[in-house]
């Protein structure tokens, strides 16, 4: 990893891209810390008191801690993505929309259509995040000014984001929204250390045994992301040797790969965005939800501390796997262009049986990877359920279900480690790609 990084360094164009995301992430980082007008002083310690224990507890997470202090950059890239899911899916139910993704003066068109989309969702939960906020008088003037002033800030913020991501798309190494999503995750390391060693001076043995879980739980998770990130099944593929005036050519062997998670990070960030609407819904309703109304049992529904929560996250990822595989991955494409290069694979007709080989193989594959994936990133959701469980039963004085134990973000332990893992090995291994495009001749050695 580190000598990709040196070989790339090395290299005058792909040191000025690596330079360039950096600069983008850098003005990222400030926009997280721009205050918005009209916000009380220690806005971060009331909302921090709000937010535990919740699923806004994993917005503020992806956000770098901007939703959790009411900064600029605090709707993150949660609209941009919700705004992609919607434009993804209404490409595949829609002829003319799918036609048109195809085209490249289409996509051009898609892709204007997708930041209009992002521009509206943003400003709708940009009013649901002022409610939040006004709900619980963390606004020091009030009225119809302040409020479109507020929402405007949030708003823009949302858009400068999905500029920026698209910068580093163009002028960058690609993943652009992904590497913003990692940096945002990362920028949270420090708070998980200081908070361990907050534990260890304190002696506090309840946050030391969390921590400790946590830490375990972390380790074995990176190791098994990696594993699967990096697994693989290879279809043997055979060339027919054809003979070119007076040289023979062909007859080699090869084989197609199929990776185990070839969907990525994106199944894990798209089920996210979509269980949080609930919580951005939620927003809307001005002050606290009291127990026995519906807004409290649509809030606890919707909590991660749920059971409803974890099988519904687990059923999105299974689902957006096989959604994403299905819109990037071609069977009957390969199929048509194994059999233009003269390849066959052993015991397999060229063509539909081709074909057809290669979808039942890829569904295996894909079932695999979606259901390991969501193992991951759902795991510490359990646990922190059974934890809760655990110490209600030890201190029911001090826990319960209205005030329920919580390891806090190590819930979403799982989801941060898939993302952070994912989106650095794809960009090492775009990088890599970008210098085996340029023959740099002390990689390929």
């Amino acid at each position: 990893m580190f000598k990709t990084l040196r070989n790339a360094w090395a290299q005058p164009e792909l040191r000025s891209k690596l330079l360039y995301v950096l600069f983008i992430v850098v003005i990222y980082r400030i926009g997280c810390s721009i205050p918005v007008p009209y916000m009380k002083a220690g806005i971060a310690d009331m909302l921090a008191n709000q937010l535990s224990g919740s699923i806004f507890e994993y917005m503020s997470l992806i956000s770098g801690s901007a939703f959790s202090q009411a900064k600029l950059f605090a709707l993150s890239i949660s609209p941009y993505i919700n705004a992609s899911i919607i434009m993804q899916l209404l490409c595949v139910a829609i002829p003319a929309l799918e036609r048109m993704s195809k085209e490249e003066d289409g996509r051009k068109k898609v892709t204007q259509i997708t930041r209009v989309v992002t521009i509206i969702i943003s400003l709708l939960t940009a009013f649901g995040y002022y409610t939040y906020l006004n709900a619980y008088d963390m606004i020091t003037v009030k009225g119809f000014f302040p409020a479109v002033v507020i929402i405007a800030c949030y708003t823009a913020g949302s858009t400068l984001i999905m500029w920026l991501g698209e910068k580093i798309n163009d002028n960058g190494i690609g993943n652009g929204i992904s590497i913003i999503l990692f940096v945002n995750i990362v920028s949270s390391a420090p708070q998980i250390i200081g908070s361990i060693v907050s534990a260890i001076k304190a002696v506090d043995v309840t946050a030391m045994i969390s921590l400790g879980i946590t830490f375990i739980i972390s380790i074995a998770l990176i190791i098994f992301v990696i594993f699967i990130t990096n697994s693989e099944r290879r279809i043997p593929v055979q060339y027919s040797k054809r003979q070119v005036g007076r040289k023979m050519y062909g007859g080699q062997s090869s084989n197609l790969p199929l990776k185990l998670n070839m969907s990525g990070v994106m199944p894990v960030i798209f089920a996210n965005s979509i269980l949080a609407l609930p919580a951005t819904i939620a927003m809307f309703v001005p002050g606290e939800a009291q127990p026995g109304t519906f807004w409290y049992g649509f809030q606890r529904l919707f909590s991660y501390q749920s059971w409803f929560y974890a099988i519904i996250f687990l059923v999105l990822i299974i689902a957006f796997a096989y959604f994403y595989i299905a819109i990037s991955f071609n069977p009957i494409e390969v199929s048509n262009n194994l059999k233009k290069n003269g390849g066959f694979i052993p015991g397999i007709r060229p063509g539909k049986p081709t074909s057809d080989y290669i979808t039942k193989s890829l569904n295996k594959v894909t079932l695999m990877g979606a259901f390991f994936l969501a193992v991951v990133a759902v795991l510490p959701i359990v646990i922190n359920k059974v934890y809760s469980i655990i110490m209600a039963a030890i201190k029911p004085e001090v826990f319960t279900a209205e005030n329920p134990a919580s390891l806090g973000s190590a819930a979403f332990a799982g989801t941060s480690i898939i993302i952070v893992v994912g989106v650095a090995l794809e960009t090492f291994r775009e990088i890599e790609a970008q210098m085996t495009m340029r023959h740099y001749k002390g990689f390929l050695e």
